[in-house]
């Protein structure tokens, strides 16, 4: 993708990192790798992203923390999301 193609409010880093989607408020998880991070969203890839929701919390830490994210785009086993409050 060229740099005019590019529509990401900010820049995103590559990085390798485990984190956890949030399926409900028991706080089911599911393992997935966070593969770019950037202050307004990231990209996940999972093992199917077949019945994940449009809107959904991540942690990045054990559940110490969540963030609230929406499904920007998706494939069968990524996801392109974004964070609705960008972190800091």
């Amino acid at each position: 993708m060229q740099a005019a193609d590019e529509r990401r409010i900010s820049r995103r880093n590559r990085i390798l990192r485990n984190a956890a989607i949030i399926l409900s408020e028991r706080g089911t998880l599911l393992q997935c790798t966070l593969l770019d991070l950037s202050r307004s969203g990231a990209r996940l890839s999972l093992a199917s992203t077949y019945k994940i929701a449009e809107a959904f919390e991540l942690t990045l830490d054990n559940s110490r923390t969540r963030r609230k994210c929406r499904v920007m785009w998706r494939t069968s086993t990524q996801l392109g999301i974004t964070f609705e409050q960008p972190g800091s």
